[in-house]
């Protein structure tokens, strides 16, 4: 199965004692090696203004590539722009879109893009919550404007609600957006009244949520959404810091958990888009857990 990644993702500079540091991708990518070696390693290409376009304005492209700074700056309180940034986020967005191409042209039936800087908070016109560009949108226009597709899926697990994907798809009836999250966190969106045109979902947990709630949560109302939906193709924001070790959230998942969603996730995969899935990286805050959990979600999807 390949995996995509990039050195230039290891270069966005955050600054000490950031959460969402260079530590995070590289024990990910250690972790896989390291228990998986089987795993086909593809260097993640830059993603091109035209694909870019498709989701954010030119003015974000623009604050982000253009404006290069000699030093760390602060887009917000919690997003930084250094000087190699803006090369890491065009890797980061590229190799959604190469994991795209590589299952829609049969060269492989699932994919994961090992990146960062993550992307689901990242609206059409505003970098924010540690995103720079929206990695999973900018796959899943791709998927519709370049391979046809009229149904795709883009399922989020991370613990924080993907705001960002949902500003951008909420209006588009051929993206289903579907996510669970703890509710009271950053970005304070998410709620179970956000529908879009019928095409979101979101499933707010509260804090403390463990296994059983988590699943439950999934069989009964996410999951059925999406096997009714019938996707050509699975998109995954594949965020961590659900775990009960992750600093940043207070759910009680573990590896099984994720590794449990990711096999459903491809069975309706397999049911509907011929097996094709794609997921990218998000979030997770706690290094032994990230690589648990991206060990296991990884196992899963080549286990498909």
């Amino acid at each position: 199965m390949p995996v995509y990644t990039h050195s230039a993702c290891l270069g966005h500079d955050t600054g000490p004692g950031h959460p969402e540091s260079s530590q995070r991708l590289a024990a990910v990518i250690q972790a896989l090696h390291d228990q998986l070696p089987g795993l086909d390693w593809r260097e993640a290409p830059r993603a091109t203004r035209g694909q870019l376009l498709r989701v954010h304005d030119e003015h974000l492209l623009e604050a982000v590539l253009e404006h290069s700074p000699a030093a760390r700056t602060q887009l917000d309180p919690d997003t930084v722009l250094s000087p190699s940034s803006g090369e890491a986020a065009l890797r980061a967005a590229g190799a959604g879109v190469a994991a795209v191409d590589a299952v829609m042209h049969g060269d492989a039936e699932r994919a994961f893009c090992a990146v960062r800087p993550p992307g689901h908070h990242a609206t059409g016109g505003q970098a924010m919550g540690f995103c720079l560009f929206n990695n999973v949108a900018v796959a899943a226009a791709h998927a519709l404007d370049k391979h046809g597709l009229s149904r795709v899926a883009v399922v989020d697990f991370d613990v924080h609600h993907g705001n960002g994907t949902q500003a951008i798809f909420e209006a588009e009836p051929q993206v289903l957006y579907l996510s669970s999250h703890q509710q009271g966190l950053f970005p304070h969106s998410g709620a179970r009244r956000e529908r879009g045109l019928g095409n979101i979902m979101n499933v707010p947990l509260p804090p403390g949520t463990g296994s059983r709630m988590f699943q439950e949560a999934w069989v009964e109302r996410l999951l059925p959404e999406l096997e009714a939906f019938r996707p050509q193709l699975v998109l995954i924001s594949a965020g961590f810091d659900a775990h009960w070790r992750d600093p940043l959230a207070q759910m009680q998942l573990d590896a099984a958990d994720f590794a449990w969603l990711t096999g459903e996730l491809c069975a309706i995969a397999g049911q509907h888009a011929a097996g094709r899935a794609v997921s990218l990286l998000e979030g997770g805050y706690d290094l032994q857990a990230l690589r648990e959990c991206s060990v296991a979600h990884v196992r899963a999807l080549m286990a498909g």
